[in-house]
């Protein structure tokens, strides 16, 4: 073997293919087979000669380089990236019955009662990714994010050594591979020991190992943390030559990603039951956490027929297992007040440790429910974790209850303003009417303002807000993109409004900084987030979205609620009168359209462009549905009309612009003939699609 320095360009370069090709065999075969073939000084002499010649023909370092694997420069922020096709997150069940009504709105939302294949895969508990390849090179990494929009993360996941980054000959052109990046419970000890040691704050599960550790600036601490990664579906791909779950997986396989070996094809409801019970009884002994089953359709042709709803797939459901539980004391219940003037009774409770979370407080729902369980001060209570995520008490063990034990009585006044608090006859929530006067709504709708599926400013944390609050720096959301003119840096103070943030304790110069640019790269916002974030009773993501999608800006919307006039809102289909008067009665308060007139004096809201299809002959327009269809069910041909741009309303109005209309069309056929609107048969509509 020649020297490094006797090498030719055209030599080195051969060589440079040679060593990334087989160091990235020797990684497969360590971490993905656990059968390594070259013993640790073969590989490590193998590295130092890929480096060695990369340091002297710097110019032929390879995308696929192993070099790379050992981080980049730190960076100085994550920059953004919109991802090709949404990454949606997945619906619940915690039950066989739930997952067999899951199965039964497939069936008849495919109109058939033959049973349907079903691929089902443990339910990794780590961080979304995205790894996006052209012609087979790694090129792009990013976070899930809000599912629209995630994190740059290409040079950490480029550490990842089980991420393959040349792919084999015949890959699609375009391939985005999604999965899940964690921590084996083995690596999260031995992280934590370590930590331990130096005096370091631990971590306290391995999930939050591995988001930390994937979302560090410097991705030479990402590649010490030996992070591991499953993947398990695909996002934009040019050519997509697999017709079904289970053919993925194979085609994954072959092209080096490592997937998880106890994924399984079940052909009926029985033997989704019988898998899920067989990896519940192995789940301790796995070398990573899992926290359920993912059930998805195996048919390809079903879930393009299924296709989506707002934020999550038709063709498959999150399996949960159930909850692990703890006993533990209750040492007090105290009422939180939420932004829409809710109060929620909340358990502080003796410190338990709940499937390796440290839980202290746990949610007791409403008055009701306190009442139904006589939950009281002192009481040793069951705790378990739903889903693994929410603590909540279960119920009381009565023989460990205090002898002086006394009833909780559920106050009717606020206890953070004094104001009354009033429980509507059809309601189970008590409401405090104190309003924006009430500081914990106040304080409230600000968190939910930045929240991440809202304005999403990083550096705004709760406590943050809280002391911001109680010093006078923010009273409602339009405070926060006038702070940085409002501080006055290092002189004295220029106006009765002037606060000086760096003279904080635990803030300066560079975290002042931070924040103020983390608030001017919010001055644009979408129209659902916008939307969302004003904090509209009943107005989630979804509803955001749905709003976003009729009414295309943020103008045309409020001259509506303005003025009262619902008939189009309500027409939507999706939102109901409830929903259309919380709405109206939120922009019937001067005080929430004077916040808003303020936002608008420092922000721009997008006009909405919906991606879903602009191409097609019904793209932007608003269709209903009526008869009985011949060769798709009603539910099928709205997500198609979806699927091609098109806004589904379930009345006809004068804003409808196509009735398709099935068999023993009624009354909505007739108001359209009234109206003049256009109408389809089911075969015209077909033809759309």
């Amino acid at each position: 073997m020649k020297q490094v320095s006797e090498l030719t360009l055209d030599e080195a370069k051969k060589e440079l293919e040679f060593l990334a090709s087989e160091i990235a065999k020797a990684d497969t075969s360590y971490y993905q087979n656990d059968d390594p073939y070259l013993s640790d000084a073969e590989y490590d002499k193998l590295k130092h000669r890929n480096a060695d010649i990369e340091a002297r023909f710097p110019e032929l370092i390879r995308a696929d380089s192993p070099s790379l694997r050992v981080g980049a420069k730190i960076k100085s922020g994550f920059q953004k990236v919109a991802h090709s096709f949404p990454m949606l997150s997945l619906g619940d069940v915690f039950s066989i019955e739930e997952v067999n009504d899951f199965i039964m709105t497939v069936k008849r939302f495919l109109n058939t009662s033959d049973d349907i294949a079903f691929y089902s895969e443990p339910k990794i508990d780590g961080l979304s990714f995205s790894a996006r390849y052209e012609n087979g090179i790694f090129v792009k990494g990013a976070t899930r994010g809000d599912g629209t929009t995630g994190e740059d993360i290409t040079e950490n996941l480029r550490t990842i050594k089980q991420l393959p980054l040349k792919l084999p000959d015949g890959v699609p052109k375009i391939l985005e591979v999604r999965g899940e990046v964690y921590m084996s419970k083995s690596d999260f000890f031995a992280l934590n020991e370590k930590y331990a040691n130096e005096g370091k704050k631990t971590f306290a599960n391995p999930r939050n190992a591995a988001a930390g550790s994937l979302r560090q600036l410097d991705p030479k601490i990402t590649a010490e943390r030996n992070l591991s990664l499953f993947a398990y579906t695909w996002g934009e791909v040019s050519n997509r030559p697999w017709n079904t779950q289970e053919e993925f997986f194979n085609y994954l396989k072959d092209w080096g990603f490592p997937v998880n070996p106890h994924n399984k094809l079940c052909r009926n409801l029985t033997e989704v039951d019988d898998n899920f019970n067989h990896i519940m009884e192995i789940r301790a002994s796995l070398p990573y956490d899992i926290d359920g089953i993912v059930h998805k359709v195996n048919s390809i042709e079903l879930q393009d027929r299924l296709g989506f709803l707002t934020r999550t797939p038709r063709w498959a459901i999150a399996h949960k297992f159930p909850a692990e539980q703890a006993l533990t004391t209750i040492n007090n219940i105290r009422i939180q007040v939420g932004r829409t003037g809710a109060l929620t009774p909340v358990a502080d409770l003796e410190p338990v440790n709940v499937g390796g979370v440290i839980v202290s407080h746990a949610t007791l729902h409403n008055e009701d429910e306190i009442r139904r369980k006589d939950i009281r001060i002192g009481d040793t209570v069951i705790i378990q974790r739903a889903g693994d995520v929410i603590p909540q008490v279960v119920g009381v063990k009565l023989e460990k209850r205090p002898t002086n034990s006394q009833e909780f009585i559920f106050p009717d006044t606020c206890p953070i303003c004094g104001s009354h608090a009033i429980r509507e006859e059809d309601e189970a929530v008590r409401r405090c009417t104190g309003g924006l006067y009430c500081p914990a709504q106040a304080i409230e709708r600000i968190i939910h303002f930045v929240s991440r599926d809202a304005f999403d400013i990083t550096g705004l944390g709760n406590k943050i807000i809280e002391d911001f609050y109680h010093e006078g720096i923010l009273k409602n959301p339009a405070d926060i993109f006038t702070l940085e003119q409002r501080n006055g840096g290092d002189d004295l103070f220029s106006s009765a409004q002037g606060i000086h943030l760096e003279r904080k304790e635990g803030w300066g110069r560079k975290s002042v900084d931070n924040l103020f640019n983390a608030i001017n790269e919010k001055r644009k916002i979408s129209l659902p987030r916008f939307i969302y974030a004003l904090g509209i009773r009943q107005v989630g993501t979804a509803t955001a979205l749905l709003i976003a999608k009729n009414y295309k800006n943020f103008d045309s919307f409020m001259v509506d609620m303005k003025s009262k006039e619902t008939a189009k809102i309500i027409s939507i289909d999706g939102i109901g009168a409830s929903m259309a008067t919380d709405m109206v009665e939120f922009f019937q308060e001067q005080h929430n359209i004077d916040i808003i007139e303020q936002l608008l004096q420092h922000i721009s809201i997008e006009e909405f462009i919906d991606n879903s299809r602009n191409d097609s002959q019904l793209s932007g327009k608003t269709v209903v549905f009526t008869g009985t269809l011949q060769r798709m069910t009603r539910s099928e041909a709205k997500a198609k009309a979806l699927s091609l741009g098109a806004k589904v309303a379930g009345s006809v109005s004068k804003n409808t612009d196509y009735v398709i209309i099935g068999a023993d069309a009624g009354s909505k056929a007739k108001t359209a003939r009234e109206l003049g609107i256009a109408i389809l048969s089911e075969e015209e509509f077909l033809s759309f699609l």
